[in-house]
């Protein structure tokens, strides 16, 4: 229970909080600060599904896998899922919390309107696209001929076709 507490906590402070807070910092605006009434509809567009998204993910996890997903750089540090989750948000990105994640924020970005803050958006993605890579391999290792014939089947952010 207490490392799906921490998990959990860790994972908020890092994505919900913390690396929107870096945006905001990096790009020098005053705290607070609104774009006009059009951006901030077009942001929250972005927001309430990102965060939906990872949350729902989250949950499928937490019930269909029977774990958690706080595996950073082969660091476990809360309970790794038991079971390939396949359905759900899972049946159609491998990586629906970390879609959830780059949605929210996206619509962050848009709210911010800076290019300072884009910057720190693609260093987020090159590292948790490293993250994602060492996710798959450990994936591979537990789950075998199952994750592989599901990597083939769906793609790591988005199936639209």
């Amino acid at each position: 229970m207490l490392r799906n507490l921490l998990g959990y906590s860790i994972g908020f402070l890092v994505f919900v909080a913390g690396i929107p807070a870096l945006m905001w910092l990096a790009s020098g605006r005053p705290f607070p600060w609104a774009p006009g009434l059009p951006w901030q509809v077009i942001a929250i567009i972005f927001v309430i599904p990102g965060l939906a998204l990872s949350v729902w993910s989250i949950v499928h996890m937490r019930k269909v896998g029977e774990g958690n997903p706080m595996d950073a750089y082969n660091h476990e540090i809360a309970p790794r899922t038991k079971h390939l989750m396949t359905d759900g948000p899972y049946g159609f990105s491998r990586n629906p919390m970390l879609l959830g994640v780059y949605l929210y924020d996206i619509g962050v970005l848009i709210w911010i309107q800076s290019w300072c803050a884009v910057l720190v958006f693609v260093a987020e993605v090159v590292l948790l696209t490293l993250q994602v890579r060492s996710e798959e391999k450990r994936l591979e290792a537990d789950f075998g001929d199952e994750y592989r014939t599901y990597k083939a089947n769906v793609r790591r952010y988005l199936n639209l076709w």
